[in-house]
């Protein structure tokens, strides 16, 4: 199964919206943690607001993906953009972060 990113890029008014609905993104995470394995909050700079996101995807399909992420509290097509690349491994090991 393909392995998919999901890269999210935020306008300004992305936080307030991170804001009143964080608590519901984070249990649709929880609920989705089989297909979204990881993922966080992009910054330019540590201390800076989040200007996007990445997640990484085990899912099927590029559709199921799309499921995925139109239907997490934080998607608002007005204000978050992302784009779905299938992710090409390069160096197989576990990883622990």
């Amino acid at each position: 199964m393909p392995r998919w990113i999901a890269l999210f890029t935020d306008a300004p008014e992305m936080l307030e919206i991170r804001q009143q609905h964080g608590n519901a993104h984070l249990a649709y995470l929880d609920a989705n943690r089989d297909k979204i394995l990881i993922g966080g909050g992009l910054r330019p700079e540590p201390g800076m607001p989040f200007v996007g996101g990445l997640w990484v995807l085990d899912v099927e399909s590029r559709e199921e993906a799309v499921m995925l992420v139109e239907s997490d509290p934080y998607y608002r097509p007005e204000f978050r953009r992302y784009e779905l690349l299938v992710w090409g491994k390069a160096i197989n090991r576990p990883v622990t972060l």
